[in-house]
Order: structure tokens, then C-alpha cells, then sequence
């Protein structure tokens, strides 16, 4: 067998394995006797990564100035209405009925009892409202416009009976009926009839009606209560709603 020229191999392995030109900068290593160059991108890697550290820096401080500024209007909006008026704690009891304020809802409840009947009534804060000039006299904003009310009185005897069930406006000063239901328990068809408009009823029966329910209670004085209650219902859930928004962003901001 021929022998290995070890004098011609020896040239070879002295020879780089690995080159770069000579404008690529580089990091010399061994392995076993010889030595390698490796081209070095840490610099170009280094850039990079400042530049992103920098650019999320700036985003984070825009978001920062931009919640910062949220959080003062919130706190300046707050501190007004509490300067303004401050809200008083709600009453639990008007006349028959005990009061289940709902907070965070829009919608309070009353129950009462007269005779063996139960009273159920479930109100809106204000959902509407006319010009002053086409209801008389009473509560407004500015005198301008008289705020609205919507009551569903529920009129029970015993625990299976039947329901009379009067869908009402409150105004300011006085209570409006509009229509008039009547239902087996708490279940009712998907199209129950629905009966005339109240207003299309006999003038005597209408006036019946209402005598009716001023008996029990839904009368003028608690539509007057019932406006007070919600104008104050109304600045204390609007001071909670922004209390819970300034939270929220604070804990964005930690």
C-alpha cells in the first residue's frame, strides 16, 4: 500500500478552514491546533436591541401620559360633583313600602302589603323626558323639560293567584296609568292580549282605577318621592361608575 506524504498533507493543514474578507470583523477560536476565524455579529445584535428597548420605552411613556391623563379628569370630574352636592345615603322605607336600592342597577324595588295583597314595584331611573310646558307644574332641569319614570306595579293575592299589573308613568307630581295586565302567577303568554290603551276606557273606570291604586299607595306623593330618590340615586351611581373606571386604569398604570 502506498504511504501518506505527510510533507504534502502538512501544508494543507496549516490553511484556515474557515475565511472571511477582510472588511468582516473577527473572533479568532481553536480547535486542536488550529486556529478559526468566526465573523462577529454582536454588535449589529446589540444595535437592534436598543433600538427596540428604545422604541418600547417611548411607546410606554405615551401610554403612561395618556392613562395619567385620564386618571386626573376622572379625579377632577369626581371631586366636582362631590363639591357640587354630595350624595346622601339612600332611604330604606317610603309609606307601606321597604326600599331594595339595587346599587350599580338602574332600578330600584319596592314591596308593600295592603290587606292580603302583595305590592311589587319595579322602578326605573329616569328613561325619558317631555318639555315643561306640556305637563304642569312640578320638578325640572333648568325648567325646561319634566324627567321621566316607568313603574311596573304588580298587584298579588296569595302565592298562586292571579296578577293585576299596571304598567305606570311617574312624572314630578303625579302618577299616569297606560296599560293594564292581568296574568296567572309569574307566567305569561308570548302575546298575552293586552287590553285598549287606558286612555281608550270608560272616563268612571279610569277614574276607579286610579282611586284603586292610591289605596295602595301609587299615588302622587310617591311619584314626587320616587324623583327625589332617583335624582340622588342618579349622582351616586355616576360617582361610583367613574370611581370603578379610575380603578380599572390605576391598576393598568402599576
Amino acid at each position: 500500500m502506498a504511504r501518506l506524504n505527510l510533507n504534502l498533507v502538512r501544508p494543507l493543514l496549516r490553511k484556515p478552514m474557515y475565511t472571511c474578507s477582510s472588511s468582516s470583523r473577527t473572533l479568532p477560536f481553536l480547535i486542536g491546533d488550529h486556529q478559526l476565524q468566526q465573523p462577529i455579529f454582536n454588535i449589529t445584535l446589540k444595535k437592534h436591541s436598543l433600538f427596540q428597548f428604545k422604541r418600547s420605552y417611548i411607546s410606554d411613556m405615551r401610554k403612561s401620559a395618556f392613562e395619567g391623563n385620564i386618571l386626573r379628569l376622572l379625579r377632577n370630574e369626581i371631586q366636582y360633583e362631590l363639591q357640587r352636592s354630595t350624595p346622601t345615603e339612600p332611604v330604606a322605607n317610603f309609606d307601606i313600602f321597604t326600599i331594595d336600592d339595587r346599587p350599580g342597577e338602574q332600578w330600584i324595588r319596592l314591596k308593600g302589603k295592603f290587606k292580603d295583597e302583595g305590592i311589587k314595584v319595579e322602578v326605573t331611573m329616569f328613561d325619558g323626558a317631555i318639555p315643561a310646558s306640556k305637563s304642569g307644574g312640578g320638578a325640572s332641569i333648568g325648567d325646561e323639560v319634566q324627567l321621566h319614570i316607568t313603574l311596573i306595579v304588580n298587584i298579588t293575592k296569595g302565592e298562586d293567584g292571579e296578577v293585576l299589573e299596571f304598567m305606570c308613568s311617574a312624572w314630578p307630581d303625579s302618577i299616569e296609568i297606560n296599560r293594564l295586565f292581568i296574568r296567572r302567577g309569574d307566567k305569561m303568554s308570548a302575546q298575552p292580549y293586552a287590553g285598549p290603551e287606558f286612555k281608550e276606557l270608560d272616563d268612571e273606570l279610569q277614574d276607579s282605577l286610579y282611586e284603586f291604586l292610591e289605596a295602595r299607595g301609587i299615588n302622587d306623593e310617591l311619584a314626587a318621592f320616587l324623583h327625589e330618590y332617583m335624582k340622588n340615586k342618579d349622582k351616586t351611581e355616576f360617582i361610583r361608575w367613574m370611581g370603578t373606571v379610575k380603578t380599572f386604569i390605576e391598576k393598568q398604570v402599576e
